[in-house]
């Protein structure tokens, strides 16, 4: 099956798992590295293969915006595009579209918005988005969902749950209607699977912090039949503590046969205890973005490595850490950099971030794995 789930150990909750896609298997639970424009910030391919990254995430509406979905079509899709022999998920961009709060408008077809980038307008429905996935060729693609904003009034919070479901009907109508079509043109897709069996859609659930909410939600959006259901509209100012309430809510209405993802969230703690939930992926822009403001997530703790008093320490970052930046650097080097303004910083940072949460998920599933 060039797209199956299987789970493979289980400890109460957790779960570990293989997810394959025609572009290999990913061991579950799994962190996602945020690629937003075919490019994790500041870390090439190559040291992502060496970080054994096995799946990256892609943004719609970033690639819609610029270099445009018809270019990397032409190009053989996302995968051959970014030069990513690996997984490839790519969130619908109902996100982004939300966070652009006065530069958009939602009604029944679709949502109007302003570019960030131009101000010019455009036009997305949820078959836009659908079909512009189909061409990217990612793996697995998400359905077009509208996230509501906290707080927000109990009747706002339901009528937006309820154009989501609409908008996942719609969404996957079309993926049914188109997915079989090959936007190669040659027969197979970018990788030499056949079109068919190229891509999986995976559903969203929404319903505020409602715990009825969400439980509707998600059992309507499991009636749809997607390959796997997302958890989404979380993170936008909510308390942490809410957060976990609600994911741990809503994962007991989703099926267990099938891939379970958290949208968007959140530190390395965070991403443990939801796996230890029985969440089997997360993605979250926080590693990317605080390296590139100096700060490093260590096993002893995290180090906002801008301070003074790292100008003298020859110490690594991290003592425990085996990733290339603390096999080689000290404190201070970094630290050198960072007040130097130098480019290197940023990326070594990233590269220390991302391999620490990619050893935190590969430690919960080795814990998982041993029963504990």
């Amino acid at each position: 099956m060039p797209f199956h789930f299987e789970i493979q150990a289980s400890h109460g909750s957790a779960r570990t798992g293989k997810l394959r896609t025609p572009q290999g298997d990913v061991q579950t639970p799994v962190f996602m590295p945020v690629g937003t424009l075919a490019s994790v910030k500041g870390v090439s391919q190559d040291i992502l293969e060496e970080l054994d990254v096995e799946i990256l995430l892609g943004n719609t509406y970033h690639l819609y915006l610029r270099p445009g979905v018809e270019p990397i079509r032409k190009m053989g899709g996302l995968h051959r595009f970014m030069a990513w022999p690996r997984a490839i998920l790519t969130d619908s961009g109902g996100f982004q579209v939300f966070s652009l709060n006065e530069l958009r408008k939602v009604t029944e077809e679709g949502v109007t918005f302003r570019s960030h980038l131009d101000g010019s307008s455009h036009f997305l429905r949820p078959e836009d988005a659908i079909a512009a996935q189909i061409s990217l060729g990612a793996d697995i693609i998400m359905a077009f969902d509208e996230c509501t904003e906290y707080p927000a009034e109990p009747q706002r919070v339901r009528d937006s749950m309820e154009m989501t479901l609409r908008w996942a009907a719609r969404s996957m109508k079309y993926f049914e209607e188109h997915k079989k079509e090959v936007p190669w043109g040659s027969g197979e897709s970018s990788v030499g699977q056949p079109a068919e069996a190229s891509q999986a859609l995976f559903g969203i659930v929404q319903g505020g912090m409602d715990q009825s909410l969400r439980k509707e939600s998600a059992e309507r959006t499991v009636e749809i039949g997607f390959a796997g259901y997302a958890i989404g509209g979380l993170s936008v100012g909510e308390p942490r503590e809410l957060t976990r309430e609600i994911v741990e809510s809503t994962l007991e209405h989703l099926p267990a046969d099938k891939p379970r993802y958290l949208m968007g969230v959140g530190t390395p703690e965070e991403i443990a205890c939801y796996a230890k939930l029985g969440v089997d992926m997360m993605d979250c822009v926080l590693p990317t973005r605080a390296a590139r403001h100096g700060l490093l997530f260590t096993s002893e703790g995290k180090i906002s490595i801008k301070q003074a008093r790292y100008a003298q320490d020859q110490a690594p970052l991290d003592p425990r850490c085996a990733c290339r930046v603390c096999r080689r650097y000290s404190r201070a080097y970094l630290r050198h950099l960072y007040a130097c303004n130098e480019v290197l910083a940023q990326v070594l940072n990233t590269i220390h971030n991302l391999s620490y949460y990619l050893d935190t998920m590969r430690a919960v599933r080795h814990s998982i794995e041993l029963g504990c």
